[in-house]
C-alpha cells in the first residue's frame, strides 16, 4: 500500500519558486493499476518521482509498504529503488551499444550476472513479443520495440511497484496500445502495483483507478 499524507513539493526554477504539489493526500492499494492524469505542469511526474524515492517531499509523508521514504537513509532508498521499483520512462533510456538482452540486464551488471538472470531476461523479452529481436541494438528496433525492452528491464527484478512516466508519449496510438497490452499482461501475471502518468485517457480500462491532478492538487479520484 502507498500512502501520501498532505504531500507538498516546492523547487526553484532560476529565482522562481515553483509549487509542484500542494498538499496531496491519497492511498493506493497494493496490486492495483492506476493512472495519474492532468494537464502539463500539473505535478503528475513530480508525484511519480516522490513515490519512487527519487525525490523527497518538501513537507508531508510518502509511505510505501509501511516505510516512510524520507526517513530512510540514502543507502536504504537506493536499495528500495533497486529492489522494489521498476521505472519505465518516455525516452526508453537504452544503451545504444548493447543488444536487447544486455539492455534488460543493465541494472544487475554491477552485481554480476548469472545464467539464471540471463534466462529470465530472455523470457521477459519473449513475453513482450521480442523473442526474435534478442540480439538487436536500439537503432535496429522501432520505438515500440524499444519501449518493450524498457518494460522488460523494469520487470526483471520482479518489482512490487512499477512506475511509468508517459510510456507511450513517443509512440503512435496503435503501438501505444500494444505496449499497454504487454504491460497489462505482466500485471495480471505478477500483480505489481502499477502507476502510469499519461496525457492520453484512451488506455484506461474498467477497474482502473484514475487520479486527476490539477495545479498540484488532487482534483479527482475514481475507479473506472
Amino acid at each position: 500500500m502507498i500512502e501520501l499524507y498532505d504531500v507538498t513539493r516546492t523547487h526553484l526554477a532560476g529565482e522562481t519558486e515553483v509549487r509542484a504539489l500542494r498538499g496531496i493526500t491519497t492511498t493506493i492499494e497494493s496490486g492495483s493499476f492506476n493512472f495519474v492524469v492532468g494537464p502539463s505542469g500539473s505535478g503528475k511526474s513530480t508525484l511519480l518521482t516522490l513515490v519512487g524515492g527519487l525525490e523527497e517531499p518538501t513537507s508531508g509523508r510518502v509511505v510505501v509498504e509501511g516505510r516512510d521514504l524520507a526517513a530512510l537513509s540514502g543507502r536504504e532508498r537506493d536499495r528500495f529503488r533497486r529492489e522494489d521499483v521498476g521505472f519505465v520512462f518516455q525516452s526508453f533510456n537504452l544503451l545504444r551499444n548493447l543488444d536487447a538482452v544486455s539492455n534488460v540486464l543493465v541494472p544487475f551488471m554491477p552485481r554480476g550476472l548469472d545464467a539464471g538472470l540471463r534466462k529470465r531476461a530472455v523470457e521477459l523479452l519473449e513475453q513482450v513479443g521480442l523473442g526474435h529481436r534478442l540480439d538487436h541494438r536500439p537503432n535496429q528496433l522501432s520505438g515500440g520495440e524499444q519501449q518493450r525492452v524498457a518494460i522488460a528491464r523494469a520487470l526483471l527484478k520482479e518489482p512490487k511497484l512499477v512506475l511509468a512516466d508517459e510510456p507511450t508519449g513517443e509512440l503512435d496510438s496503435e503501438t501505444g496500445r500494444e505496449v499497454f497490452g504487454y504491460l497489462r499482461n505482466v500485471h495480471r501475471q505478477s500483480r505489481p502495483t502499477v502507476i502510469v502518468v499519461t496525457h492520453d485517457p484512451a488506455h484506461l480500462e474498467v477497474g482502473d483507478r484514475r487520479l486527476r491532478i490539477k495545479d498540484g492538487q488532487l482534483d479527482g479520484d475514481e475507479v473506472i
